[in-house]
């Protein structure tokens, strides 16, 4: 099996849209041999991931959770704070919840990387 390298442009694109995109590339679900139980993905390369677009008004309301394990330890970060941080990794999340529950999906987030 040899992996495919594909470089994806993420400039004035609908952060979901692109997404679905990359999470069937990492998947390999465009390949005529594929199975879901197999990781048969190729690598992607984003560029521009801090010029992605949001419909609505996710910018301003969408926010993130995380639970630390104590009492009380519920985090948020909103949307707005976390892509003027780190652009890269509001798409990350978006692409791993797209992703499969299961030990593939490790291995396939691996696989995407940011210009």
């Amino acid at each position: 099996m040899e992996r495919q390298t594909h470089t994806i442009d993420a400039s004035g694109r609908v952060l979901g849209r692109l997404a679905v995109e990359i999470a069937a590339l990492l998947r390999g679900k465009s390949k005529s041999d594929f199975v879901s139980y197999k990781d048969m993905g190729d690598f992607v390369i984003v560029k521009n991931a801090d010029k992605v677009k949001f419909t609505g008004k996710k910018i301003e309301q969408k926010k993130y959770y995380h639970y630390s394990g104590y009492l009380g330890g519920l985090k948020e970060v909103p949307l707005k704070r976390l892509f003027a941080a780190r652009p890269t990794e509001v798409l990350k999340k978006a692409v791993y919840g797209m992703l499969p529950k299961n030990t593939l999906r490790v291995q396939q987030i691996k696989r995407l990387k940011f210009e």
